[in-house]
């Protein structure tokens, strides 16, 4: 039986972890979205070939989605705090790099660096939520974190902005590494999660075993797949907008930054309604409603991008509605995999983080091979994975009902 006392407790306790746990996930937004209204100076500057740039985005998840891979099973075997600590020294390292590079070759060197140490954050925060919680209340909690930690992408383009009014490109870097500095001095407050009794005591060389497993998995594999092609569609629109926004339609990098953080305020309403109404609506039933929300909303943004009939208004408004659906579809996918996971929640969250933000190394590839200087590619990927997340979540839908039906006869 609890008391207001034990109750009390427990919620400072929730906070307590809902603040570092965020600040530890904003990395990966950090890392891409506060330098964004740079990346046209920075393209000249680095002398990169038209549509070089947007490989520093490709760099930076192709590190962040390998080091996943790395970070997940090491939580597993050695607990959550220590590959957290190693995780922030890599970013501190990688950040300092970009700051100093002089070439776009240099540049995406420390950013595939850079992400390798921010991923560990991310991952390593939602495996401790498991840890922690049960399912739903698990995709409540990530549905609270993300709403916490949406005043990163919220301030990242503003401020990314703000300092290019006053300074340069490179002292958005030398910015990252304060807060690194910083993240490692909040790391101190952070209680290990995950008991020595629970660890895995496989080799970490058993690891590629164990995502082989896990690639089996038709249930986690679902809710991986769907989550990646919603990322796929985010990160199209990120690696598409500097260049859309500022070149194709004139927009200073100071009102990009704002236009770019609207989208957040849709991320933390939606993701504020998940965490109320999840334990009563269900996980899944939002998840699917959230990608075939996001599907719609990717079709009137692809449709605009070809014909331009809304102007930068019909980029805009879809694009909110379909960064909205995040509350929906990341938290619930994340729980949905997570449900049934035992010694292996790092693997798993680990595999998951992977295929979300390793889909925007596609993203970002496709719209700097394909580029034309119109918005129309980036509204041509975004439409197209919004599309098959949707078909693969109402696939999952009718899988997750077979097996029921199989399990109670």
């Amino acid at each position: 039986m609890t008391t207001p006392v034990m109750d009390a407790v427990t919620q400072r306790r929730d906070l307590r972890l809902l603040i570092i746990l965020s600040a530890l996930m904003s990395f990966a937004s950090v890392s891409t979205d506060l330098y964004l209204p740079a990346m046209p100076v920075m393209g000249k500057d680095l002398h990169a070939a038209s549509g070089g740039i947007e490989f520093t985005l490709s760099g930076f998840l192709i590190g962040f989605s390998l080091g996943q891979l790395i970070w997940g099973p090491a939580g597993d075997r050695y607990g959550r705090r220590i590959p957290v600590a190693l995780g922030l020294v890599l970013f501190l390292i990688g950040s300092m790099g970009c700051a100093l590079s002089t070439t776009i070759t240099q540049m995406v060197s420390w950013r595939v660096i850079q992400a390798v140490g921010a991923c560990a954050g991310p991952v390593l925060a939602r495996a401790m939520v498991r840890d922690l919680y049960s399912r739903e209340r698990a995709a409540q909690m990530l549905s609270t974190l993300i709403l916490f930690m949406a005043v990163a992408p919220l301030s990242g383009p503003i401020l990314g902005g703000q300092i290019m009014a006053w300074s340069n490109w490179h002292m958005i870097f030398w910015f990252m590494v304060l807060l690194g500095v910083i993240a490692i001095v909040g790391l101190a407050f952070l209680p290990e999660t995950l008991n020595p009794e629970s660890r895995a005591t496989t080799p970490l060389s058993y690891a590629l075993k164990d995502y082989v497993k896990i690639l089996k998995d038709k249930r986690v594999m679902g809710y991986g797949l769907a989550g990646a092609c919603y990322y796929a569609g985010f990160y199209a629109f990120i690696a598409g907008t500097p260049s859309a926004y500022i070149d194709y339609y004139h927009i200073s990098p100071q009102i990009y930054g704002l236009l770019f953080s609207v989208n957040i305020i849709g991320v933390m309403g939606a993701n504020f309604l998940n965490s109320r109404t999840v334990k009563r609506i269900g996980s899944d039933r939002l998840f699917h409603l959230g990608s075939t929300i996001a599907a719609l909303a990717g079709v009137m943004f692809a449709l605009d991008s070809r014909s331009g009939w809304g102007g930068i208004s019909g980029l805009i408004l879809p694009f909110l509605v379909y960064a909205a659906m995040n509350g929906l579809i990341v938290a619930n996918s994340v729980a949905g995999a997570l449900a049934e996971a035992t010694t292996n929640a790092g693997g798993i969250s680990s595999l998951i983080g992977a295929m979300h933000y390793g889909s925007g190394i596609f993203s970002a590839a496709v719209l700097g091979w394909w580029k034309d200087g119109s918005p129309w590619p980036m509204g041509a990927v975004l439409g197209a994975v919004a599309i098959t997340g949707c078909v693969i979540s109402w696939g999952l839908k009718r899988h997750n009902h077979l097996s029921s039906v199989t399990t109670r006869q």
